[in-house]
């Protein structure tokens, strides 16, 4: 997980980030932080003023992570309904779900304004994205029929989003490959082959 070259701060903020994901913010203690980043309590609370710091940190390190994945997908060349298909089918570690949108599950970030704002960030700027690329498809004609690109994103999002409570619940990908499929196969017969 972490190499020889990482920084302690680097280490605290990457232990802080996968402890987030499988704890939540409650169950991550400033003692498991530093176990998990082999790093002393004089260490961490040298670089971070606290549990709340590190956490925004690794937060926001998770949120630009999030963003630079669904980007290198969505950036590409191609139609509006190949990209978005291609976000839908890029590979994922399902069973684990989306490490930003289960922050929205955790109580103890969603009261926090100030680490609650990156989550909220992301999947804004995740539903801007896609809502730019269907608009960009309904004026290029790709779509046969005229997509509300604010409620298309809507949609997507909520399914992949979805798509992850599915699985986890079930604990098996197939849940959220349905969900993916279903979606597609609504939006596949409205995109025109160009």
């Amino acid at each position: 997980m972490y190499t020889d070259s990482m920084s302690t701060p680097e280490r605290l903020v990457e232990a802080t980030r996968e402890l987030l994901w499988e704890r939540g913010y409650v169950g991550t203690s400033p003692k498991a932080i530093q176990q998990q980043a082999g790093a002393g309590q004089g260490s961490m609370y040298h670089h971070f003023a606290g549990k709340p710091d590190l956490a925004l940190a690794a937060i926001r390190r998770t949120a630009e992570e999030m963003r630079g994945t669904a980007e290198r997908v969505l950036g590409r060349d191609g139609s509006a309904y190949e990209r978005v298909e291609g976000y839908l089918l890029r590979e994922r570690d399902v069973l684990r779900g989306c490490p930003v949108g289960r922050l929205t599950m955790d109580p103890d970030v969603m009261a926090d304004d100030a680490l609650r704002a990156p989550v909220d960030e992301t999947l804004d700027w995740l539903r801007g994205r896609l809502a730019g690329i269907i608009e960009e498809g309904v004026r290029g004609g790709e779509f046969s029929v005229p997509l509300d690109p604010a409620g298309t994103a809507a949609t997507i999002v909520a399914t992949v989003q979805g798509g992850y409570v599915l699985a986890r619940a079930s604990g098996s990908p197939a849940a959220f490959d349905a969900a993916v499929k279903g979606l597609l196969a609504l939006l596949a017969p409205l995109a025109r082959t160009v």
